[in-house]
């Protein structure tokens, strides 16, 4: 088990996303910023290369494409699949900054059945 929202639970993340199928064209560099953690706001970054996600660090990636803002119980929520992704955006529990149209490109992603799979993988293996 790794502690969610660390560097350990963010390499694990990534060995586990591996499985991914390719999906040519679809690349994105998206900065995640959770806040109000119990130890204050953790930034993380993911760049994902033709639907594979290639790093997956702590802190800011200067020329991020969009920028996920959500609280500390909401992104926790969402961790734990008790909280719908889209729906937590369409409620403005997570606020984007950026390219919409780029993030609205990782959908094939992100509803795919392999992503769902991730996420439980994911879920598994986190300890909150």
């Amino acid at each position: 088990m790794s502690k969610w929202l660390t560097q350990e639970w963010l390499d694990e993340s990534t060995r586990l996303a591996a499985t991914q199928p390719v999906r040519p064209g679809v690349s994105a560099r998206l900065q995640y910023v959770v806040t109000g953690g119990p130890g204050g706001d953790v930034e993380y970054y993911w760049i994902i290369v033709d639907g594979q996600l290639v790093e997956n660090k702590l802190g800011a990636l200067a020329d991020s494409e969009v920028t996920l803002t959500e609280s500390y119980e909401d992104a926790k929520r969402m961790q734990q699949g008790e909280l719908d992704a889209n729906a937590a955006f369409m409620q403005g529990k997570v606020k984007v900054g950026g390219d919409v149209g780029k993030l609205m490109s990782l959908l094939p992603i992100t509803t795919s059945p392999e992503f769902a799979e991730f996420q439980k993988e994911v879920l598994a293996i986190t300890e909150f």
